[in-house]
């Protein structure tokens, strides 16, 4: 076992006793600088991300350094710093918003050193590329889940509310402009009702929660959907439901297919969520980077435009999920059928066709 994958084993056995992650020891030498936003909003930055880039740039005999900012802007700063510093060549970023890290992107062009925005795109930026999923597909396919739910419950004239990503984050918006469409034009057309529209600031579950409470609270516990950005903001409401009883009675969108969101998807208390097959993202951002580290152009397949630019992009598509087709994520590799049953239980699992 080489000194670096002993190191993230080691990483690996601290979240599995701790809860915790810890960012990684810095990498003397790394040719690509990697950092990751948090541990808290998402599982994936972890226990997929992490390792599937670190497994690419292995195969590629490029060195590497991935550290985690924790949702904290300072520390990102100083990681970028410190990064640039050790003479990284290329810098992958993953945002906690635009502002900090388009000066990143700033500081890193005047050394030269090439940044890809990835999964979250840096507006008024200058990244040299930028790889992410089409976000607002992902909303759109959310949407669709939702009222494919309402119909499915027969609700002639739903009652909505909007739990949706972190302000500062511009994937956020971007699943709001897709879901909006869908749902607002089933409103419309069922002369239902939007109750409430509230985000989240820095994707904080536990904050999702108490808004949501409130949210339940001022439709007098009436509700018939919930159209949550990611499935962490999903399931801290259906917590809330649970506590009324609710759960599995209203419609509860997410996204990010976790075995905790997959679980909840087989149990019912989400109604639907959305796969983006992260293997493909890292693959996108690491090819990239080995190309420009062995001095090639990468391969893109759009570009996207920051405010300021049309960056060169790797754009994926997303894949709805719902109990019909949750073994998908299974036979994708993404998850494990043990992961996700654990949780779900094996009855529920069994009555899933898992």
């Amino acid at each position: 076992m080489t000194t670096r994958r002993f190191a993230a084993a080691v990483a690996a056995a601290s979240l599995v006793v701790t809860g915790f992650v810890a960012t990684s020891a810095h990498a003397a030498g790394a040719q690509v600088g990697v950092i990751l936003p948090d541990s808290a909003s998402s599982a994936r930055w972890e226990t997929a991300d992490r390792p599937l880039l670190a497994n690419a740039f292995t195969a590629a005999s490029v060195t590497y350094d991935i550290q985690n900012a924790q949702g904290d802007k300072a520390k990102f700063a100083t990681i970028a710093d410190s990064m640039l510093t050790a003479g990284v060549k290329v810098l992958i970023l993953v945002n906690l918003d635009s502002p900090s890290a388009a000066a990143v992107e700033a500081k890193a062009a005047k050394q030269g050193v090439a940044t890809i925005d990835y999964d979250r795109l840096t507006l008024q930026g200058s990244a040299n590329y930028y790889v992410s999923f089409n976000n607002v597909a992902v909303g759109t396919l959310q949407g669709q889940g939702i009222v494919a739910c309402l119909k499915a419950h027969k609700v002639k004239s739903p009652r909505v509310v909007y739990l949706n990503g972190s302000p500062t984050d511009n994937n956020a918006t971007l699943f709001k402009q897709g879901y909006s469409k869908v749902v607002g034009a089933y409103l419309a057309s069922t002369k239902g009702k939007l109750v409430d529209d509230k985000s989240v600031a820095g994707w904080d579950n536990t904050l999702g929660g108490t808004i949501f409470e409130q949210q339940l609270t001022k439709a007098g516990g009436k509700l018939d959907a919930v159209v949550s950005a990611n499935e962490g903001l999903g399931l801290a409401a259906v917590s809330v439901l649970k506590k009324n009883k609710l759960n599995g009675k209203v419609c509860v969108s997410g996204q990010d297919a976790t075995a905790e969101g997959l679980a909840a998807i087989v149990t019912g208390d989400l109604s639907n969520t959305v796969y983006k097959a992260i293997k493909q993202e890292a693959n996108g951002a690491s090819s990239l980077a080995i190309s420009l580290i062995k001095g090639s152009k990468g391969a893109t397949n759009g570009t996207t435009n920051n405010g300021v630019s049309d960056v060169p992009s790797v754009l994926l598509t997303p894949v709805s999920i719902t109990k019909a087709n949750v073994g998908t994520v299974i036979k994708d590799g993404f998850q494990t059928r043990d992961a996700v049953c654990k949780v779900a239980g094996e009855k529920a699992c069994k009555a899933a066709g898992l």
